[in-house]
């Protein structure tokens, strides 16, 4: 059941609607975005934040996890940070204000703060659901990004780095990305935090792959240890659109990223592969909901969890095939290392199938470090600690190697094994 009465405002709830009459003049967008905007928040204060009792966020109970949300601040100095990977174009995102970027060949760039101010965003500023807390939160508040547009048959060199790094208070930002006909391209969301004080993110990235795009898209999420990070991606593949898809979250005290896949095209195929690494107390949620809703397409996904401390941890995985989606292959596995007695992940894969000629499966495993492996280490004068840590690394470094690029996988591998150092 998914019906939710909200009966008393929590401390949230209260500070979101205030801060909403609050920067209300000041939000960019005409009329339309704002009777959007209003709408959005008007549901928000209806439903409330979600608890356990919104069956897909059962194991993240918003409402109670949320205790507060810090006022709006100005927009702090911030520096860049080093691009990921060396000789990427950044596109440089601070405090939520999109900053002067020059666009790459084959990319027309435009900050999404002129599509709110002539109204062009306003049909995107919706919720996809009625659980969907993160689109309201968003479209209530959102300010700036970056929308893209990567032109028919291009191809770019080198990868694109959209670089959003904020410092405290609240920052709302989205990513709208159409890519052309049969383009190429990289592109790399890495959020980064600079302050200790904590902040309230959230960022919409809506990828549109149209016909034979191949597109490799990586988020990174590195943010502070007292954030909350509330992130969603919309997508949708066209015919023989490839879209590989990495997920790396490495830092954030709350986290919920989902992930909204619209398969459309036949003969499209999503690889997904998801890196989390949780320690200290802190809270982490993937969720997935993919749609197969045409015939001949495939899915992969595979997602590592590295469980420290008394973190918790939780993947949700939809698969849902629509009955014309015959010849469909959809697999799924999510393996968790769990590290600590006082840690927990929940894991909850699910098939909804109605077509009859399909190949799917699911499954998962939660472990220990192989104690065998562990000792064959040890017998070899390998220190314990030392010991652990690479047989982690080896754990989740598995899959980043899939990408195939290795200056990428040896940039992404030295951003894990940096975390793992201090955690592991």
């Amino acid at each position: 059941m998914n019906i939710q009465t909200t009966n008393r405002l929590t401390a949230a709830e209260s500070a979101l609607i205030e801060a909403y009459n609050a920067q209300l003049g000041d939000l960019p967008g005409d009329g339309d975005v704002l009777v959007a905007r209003d709408r959005l928040l008007d549901e928000l204060k209806k439903a409330g934040l979600p608890t356990r009792r919104i069956e897909s966020w059962h194991y993240t109970d918003l409402r109670n996890l949320l205790r507060a949300v810090p006022a709006a601040q100005a927009a702090p100095t911030l520096d860049l940070l080093a691009p990921v990977v060396a000789g990427s174009d950044v596109l440089p995102v601070l405090q939520g204000v999109a900053s002067a970027a020059r666009a790459p060949e084959g990319v027309t760039l435009r900050r999404f703060a002129e599509s709110l101010l002539d109204g062009s965003a306003a049909a995107s500023l919706t919720a996809t659901g009625e659980d969907d807390a993160i689109g309201r939160i968003n479209g209530s508040f959102v300010r700036d990004g970056f929308a893209l547009t990567i032109a028919d048959n291009a191809e770019l060199e080198r990868p694109l780095e959209i670089q959003a790094q904020h410092g405290a208070g609240q920052v709302h930002t989205r990513f709208p990305v159409t890519f052309g006909t049969h383009s190429k391209a990289t592109v790399i969301e890495r959020h980064a935090s600079a302050s200790a004080d904590g902040a309230l993110v959230s960022t919409i990235s809506e990828l549109t792959l149209n016909d034979g795009a191949e597109v490799t898209w990586i988020v990174l999420q590195q943010q502070g240890a007292a954030d909350s990070h509330l992130g969603q991606m919309r997508i949708n593949l066209g015919a023989n659109a490839r879209l590989r898809l990495f997920v790396i979250n490495a830092g954030g005290k709350l986290v919920r990223q989902e992930l909204r896949v619209e398969v459309t095209g036949e003969g499209a195929d999503l690889t997904l592969r998801g890196v989390n690494l949780l320690g200290g107390d802190t809270h982490t949620d993937v969720t997935l909901v993919l749609g197969h809703n045409v015939p001949h397409t495939a899915s992969t996904e595979i997602i590592r969890n590295v469980i420290f401390d008394r973190a918790r941890g939780v993947f949700q995985g939809m698969i849902r095939v629509a009955q014309a989606a015959q010849k469909t292959d959809a697999r799924m596995a999510c393996n968790t290392l769990l590290l600590s007695d006082e840690a927990d992940f929940s894991v909850k894969p699910e098939l909804e199938i109605f077509a009859d000629d399909v190949l799917c499966g699911h499954g998962a495993t939660v472990a220990d470090i192989d104690r065998n492996h562990l000792y064959y280490m040890l017998s070899r004068g390998i220190p314990q600690n030392k010991a652990r840590a690479m047989l982690v690394y080896a754990f989740v470094a598995e899959i980043v190697e899939e990408l195939e690029d290795e200056v990428l996988v040896e940039a992404l591998e030295s951003i894990i094994s940096a975390w793992l150092e201090k955690h592991a």
